[in-house]
C-alpha cells in the first residue's frame, strides 16, 4: 500500500523489481502494483522481501530510502543513497526540541490523543457495563479525563502538561478494573499504575503489552528517520528512547483494550502469572507466547485512518504516525495529529 508517499510493502515473498523509472511488486511473479519512483520518499518491507540489484542502485541514486523491518516490525536497517534528508530531518527534530513553544505544542498533542483514546475506553465500557454502578463510576472518570483535555490548551509548561497527564491517569485506571468481568475482577484488581516492577497481574499484562508497542514505536521512529533518542513530552535521558516513548503514548490504550480482552475471554488467566520475591509479579513464559501471538494477530486487523480516510492494518499505524510527524517537524503540515480510536 502506498500512503504518505511511502510504499509497504508487507506481503510475505514478494519481490520488488525496477521496470524503467517504476517500481513493480511481484508475488509468485505475478505483478500486483506499479508505483511510479518519483512518487516515493521511502520504501518500507516487512519479512523477507527480495530486491533486484538494479531497483536498489536507483533507489540510492532517487534518495528513496530502502527500510527493512522483520515481520513483526522490529526495525532492522535503513539503506540510502550518499545525499539523503536524513541529517536534514534531524537538525530539524533538534531544533524543534530547542524551541520551548514548538515541545511545548508537541507535548499537548501527544497527551490530548493519549488522553482521548483513554477517554473513548472509558465510554465504550460505560456503554457495554451491565451494571448501572459501573456505567455510573465509567461515565463519572470519561467526563473526569474529558475535563483534563479541556485544561490542555491553558497548560503554558511542560510540568503543567505532564501534571494534567498524571492527574488524567489517576482517573483513567481508577476505573480501570470495572472493565473486566465481575468474576474476575479479584483476580486482576489494580490499585493504580505500578511499572517498575508491576505489583499485580494486570499491570504485568500492560506493561507486557506496552513494551511491545514501544519496539514498534522506535522502529516507526528510525524507518522514517527520525532520532528516536530525542522527544518532547519525555525528558531527554541517556539510553532513553525519548521520541518512541512520545509516539507511543497515544497507542496505550490500544494496549489496554487488547489486554482487557484477553483477560475477559479467558485467554490469559491468573495462572499465568508468577510473584516474586519482593511483589513483582510477571507474566510467565508460556503465557508470554499467547500474548505475543494475540498482539501480532491484532496487528494484522484493518481499520480506517481518521485523517488518511484508508484502510490499513494496525501495525502499520505507528509508521504512519511517524511520518506524520516528520512533516510537522519539517514544516510541511502546520500541527501534528495524534491517532484517534473509533
Amino acid at each position: 500500500m502506498e500512503l504518505l508517499n511511502t510504499l509497504y510493502v508487507t506481503l510475505p515473498d514478494s519481490r520488488l523489481r525496477l521496470d524503467n523509472a517504476t517500481l513493480r511488486v511481484e508475488v509468485e511473479q505475478e505483478t500486483r502494483l506499479r508505483v511510479p519512483l518519483h512518487h516515493l520518499q521511502a520504501v518500507v518491507c516487512f519479512g523477507y522481501i527480495g530486491f533486484s540489484g538494479p531497483l536498489m542502485h536507483r533507489l540510492a541514486e532517487e534518495g528513496v530510502a530502502l527500510v527493512l523491518l522483520d515481520a513483526n516490525g522490529r526495525f532492522k536497517a535503513r539503506l540510502e543513497g550518499g545525499i539523503s534528508g536524513n541529517v536534514l530531518l534531524r537538525q530539524a527534530q533538534h531544533q524543534a526540541v530547542l524551541d520551548a513553544t514548538r515541545t511545548l505544542e508537541l507535548a499537548r498533542a501527544v497527551v490530548a490523543g493519549k488522553l482521548k483514546n483513554q477517554r473513548h475506553v472509558l465510554l465504550r465500557g460505560a456503554r457495554e457495563a451491565k451494571a448501572a454502578n459501573d456505567e455510573v463510576k465509567l461515565t463519572r472518570a470519561a467526563l473526569n479525563v474529558a475535563g483534563s483535555i479541556r485544561a490542555l490548551p491553558g497548560a503554558t509548561s511542560l510540568e503543567a502538561v505532564r501534571g494534567i497527564e498524571g492527574e488524567a491517569a489517576r482517573n483513567y485506571f481508577s476505573v480501570l478494573t470495572l472493565l473486566v468481568r465481575p468474576d474476575l475482577r479479584d483476580a486482576f484488581a489494580m490499585e493504580g499504575r505500578s511499572r517498575r516492577p508491576p505489583r499485580d497481574r494486570m499491570n504485568a499484562l500492560l506493561s507486557f503489552f506496552y513494551s511491545m508497542w514501544m519496539n514498534d514505536c522506535r522502529s516507526a521512529c528510525e524507518a522514517a528517520g527520525l532520532d528516536p533518542q530525542i522527544g518532547f513530552l519525555h525528558a531527554v535521558r541517556p539510553g532513553r528512547a525519548a521520541l518512541a516513548l512520545d509516539l507511543m503514548e497515544e497507542f496505550r490504550p490500544l494496549a489496554d483494550r487488547l489486554a482487557l480482552t484477553l483477560v475477559n475471554r479467558g485467554q490469559v488467566t491468573e495462572r499465568d502469572f508468577i510473584e516474586r520475591e519482593g511483589g513483582a509479579v510477571l507474566l510467565e513464559g508460556d503465557a508470554r507466547k499467547a500474548v505475543v501471538i494475540a498482539y501480532q494477530e491484532r496487528k494484522q486487523e484493518a481499520l480506517t485512518h481518521p485523517l488518511l480516510a484508508e484502510s490499513i492494518p494496525l501495525g502499520v499505524v505507528p509508521l504512519v504516525q511517524a511520518r506524520l510527524l516528520t512533516k510537522h517537524i519539517r514544516g510541511e503540515a502546520k500541527q501534528y495529529v495524534p491517532f484517534a480510536m473509533r
